[in-house]
């Protein structure tokens, strides 16, 4: 079974959240939950988690289904010790954040040297980061993000994705969500059946399915492994549609949040349905 859905806005507060995604029929959903462009938020309530809680209840969302993301001011390699240390601490509390919600995953970014540092010492530090967060939280697994590689950010390559997964300790509780716009502006071509195929095998050699907790189904503005990061909706970019039929007729992208981020909100409803209709397509069920 598939677990489709949206971004949706968290405004108003955390359970509001389950409401919209349930006014799309998605089946899955991400949001924020607190500002993602503040270092700080005030705690959450026990109302707030109660209600957030019931909703999910009510709607029939369950934790696999829901992939939370962290603060995009994050940088969990900084080179400088300082901000890097402010960077820990505020993840540690995004972490915290959706123990307390009831969620398993949080989805984040990986990380920038900043052209301060070399790869892999940023790569290692977004490790130690995510070991010493892991090790003060239980229950949540850290998700991290491929990028389009854009600036100095790092995790456009799987290898830099595989690298820190084989720095962290607690393998049970780190995992990969692929953005399809990210990975094709980092140079992974998703264009033809063809290409989705030899670029998940790629993913699957050098990362490992066991690893996929989540996707970002994103078309892109940008083009093909220019690194740049700019999103579309689907089938108007330059992906095109093929990936995200072929994707929803493979079983291994089952039971994992597929999350649109695409750019106009107004037609979500109309994505997700046609990615319904791919996967229905694909079981050989009639679409009336």
């Amino acid at each position: 079974m598939k677990f489709i859905g949206a971004h949706v806005s968290a405004a108003g507060g955390v359970e509001q959240a389950v409401l919209r995604a349930y006014e799309l029929e998605a089946t899955a959903f991400a949001l924020f939950t607190k500002n993602q462009r503040q270092w700080r938020a005030a705690p959450l309530s026990t109302a707030t988690i109660d209600a957030f809680r019931s909703a999910c209840e009510k709607y029939g969302y369950s934790s696999g289904q829901i992939l939370p993301h962290d603060s995009f001011l994050i940088n969990l390699g900084h080179p400088q010790e300082e901000p890097l240390e402010k960077s820990r601490k505020a993840f540690i509390d995004e972490l915290q954040r959706c123990e307390q919600l009831g969620l398993s995953l949080l989805n984040f970014h990986p990380g920038s040297h900043l052209s301060q540092i070399d790869e892999d010492a940023c790569l290692q530090r977004i490790a130690e980061s995510v070991n010493i967060a892991l090790d003060k939280t239980t229950g949540v697994t850290a998700v991290i993000e491929n990028t389009a590689g854009q600036g100095s950010n790092l995790g456009y390559r799987f290898e830099h994705l595989a690298a820190i997964i084989d720095r962290v300790e607690d393998k049970s509780r780190v995992g990969v969500c692929i953005d399809t716009c990210h990975a094709f502006a980092g140079g992974y071509d998703l264009r033809t059946e063809a290409d989705c195929e030899a670029t998940f095998a790629e993913f699957d050699r050098i990362v490992g399915f066991q690893y996929l907790r989540g996707m970002h189904l994103n078309d892109a503005k940008s083009a093909y492994a220019s690194r740049v990061d700019r999103h579309h909706s689907l089938g108007e970019g330059n992906i095109g549609k093929t990936v995200f039929s072929w994707l929803m007729k493979d079983s291994r992208f089952d039971h994992i949040p597929l999350i649109l981020e695409t750019i106009n909100p107004d037609i979500w409803k109309d994505e997700i349905a046609w990615l319904k209709s791919q996967q229905l397509a694909s079981e050989g069920t009639p679409i009336l």
